[in-house]
């Protein structure tokens, strides 16, 4: 039988992918935005995030058995709480609220809790850091996309008062 923080962390990966799939719903709001040409297609972002927190999840295991006592298994499970928070909140700011100028400022608290997994965990496992280093490469590619968005498309709040007003 796997380890407690084993299972804690392959839960990690599977609530945090799961909420992120249930809360993005790619309906014609979504489809209607003008886009980047330089976009990945849409079916790619599931199996990227899959991947994404499947290393994350492998680097939270090596790093809580490269900690050697308490206060590193804190810091790592601070860590780990912090992204799950900032990580979550993205995809129904952008999605459910239909803000994306929102979310393209909860973005950047996400970026530094994807960072700080990186450098935080290499005193604990070398590896483990560099396992980041996908998740810090899509978020900084997400939050560019982001601002793409935004910038093609907005301003959001204005329209859709607009459009209650009418």
């Amino acid at each position: 039988m796997p380890e407690t923080h084993v299972i804690v962390a392959i839960g990690w990966a599977v609530v945090l992918g799961g909420l992120g799939g249930v809360l993005t719903k790619i309906g014609a709001w979504y489809r209607e935005l003008r886009k980047p040409p330089w976009q990945p297609p849409d079916w790619l972002f599931g199996p990227a995030w899959t991947v994404i927190l499947g290393l994350a999840a492998w680097a939270m295991v090596l790093a809580w058995e490269g900690a050697g006592d308490d206060w590193g298994r804190r810091m790592i499970v601070m860590l780990y709480a912090a992204n799950f928070v900032f990580h979550f909140l993205w995809s129904p700011l952008f999605f459910t609220l239909k803000r994306p100028d929102w979310a393209l400022v909860e973005v950047v608290p996400l970026w530094i809790s994807v960072l700080a997994l990186c450098v935080m965990l290499r005193p604990f496992s070398v590896l483990a850091s560099w396992l980041i280093v996908p998740y810090l490469a899509w978020v900084s590619f997400a939050a560019c996309l982001n601002l793409a968005i935004v910038r093609l498309n907005g301003p959001f709040g204005k329209r859709e008062r607009n459009l209650r007003d009418v």
